[in-house]
């Protein structure tokens, strides 16, 4: 299909973008629209679009399939996203990323900063860089800020896993990617990362690969 013209008003553009139905297009790397930024939201769509265009977002999310998307990786750019992780990995790996089931929940304005000096790093990969992954270090406990989909404030405090996916999808509305953080030595196309990385934790790769971790 045809992207929606940019421009369009931006309730427009969502309007034409919902219509098809189904899952929504993601966009790729390389795509401006995950390199600009985005706009506070502040009212730009009404209750009952904000409400479709979350519900596109959670269907997208889930087909891909992801544990968050953020409203550029499908063209848009207004300062939402979505995350939800069921979290359906090993015991061993949910001990050592701190990976708990989060339930759905849509962030709206969100900004985060660290809580403390801890650091983590882990394999990190991006339905908008399909195919490929890299380690990411990142604090290992935020303070994220913001609103949700219906205006009431968000204070929260994350950790381990769930810190991750806050960090990450804030970041796709700061017009960051995950490579821009990630450690370049440690880029690995998923079939490598399947064979010779799935231990819960980078250590031997950064000893083969030759980078550092925190």
């Amino acid at each position: 299909m045809a992207s929606p013209s940019p421009r369009a008003p931006l309730a427009e553009r969502v309007e034409e973008l919902l219509a098809v139905g189904g899952p929504l297009p993601i966009v790729a790397a390389g795509d401006p629209v995950l390199r600009t930024g985005t706009e506070r939201y502040d009212g730009q769509l009404d209750p009952a679009l904000l409400a479709r265009f979350v519900e596109a977002l959670r269907l997208t999310m889930r087909a891909a399939p992801g544990v968050g998307l953020a409203a550029p990786q499908v063209g848009v750019e207004l300062r939402i996203a979505v995350i939800e992780d069921p979290a359906p990995v090993p015991q061993e790996v949910r001990l050592a990323r701190g990976r708990v089931p989060q339930p759905f929940r849509v962030l709206v304005n969100p900004a985060y900063r660290p809580v403390g000096s801890g650091r983590v790093a882990f394999f990190e990969g991006c339905l908008s860089v399909p195919g490929w992954q890299a380690v990411v270090a990142r604090p290992a406990e935020v303070r994220l800020t913001g609103e949700d989909e219906s205006g009431r404030a968000l204070d929260e405090e994350f950790g381990g896993w769930p810190a991750r996916i806050v960090q990450h999808e804030t970041d796709h509305l700061d017009g960051l990617l995950y490579l821009d953080r990630a450690e370049l030595r440690s880029l690995s196309a998923n079939e490598t990362v399947a064979r010779r990385w799935a231990q819960p934790t980078p250590q031997e790769a950064a000893r083969a690969l030759g980078f550092g971790l925190p």
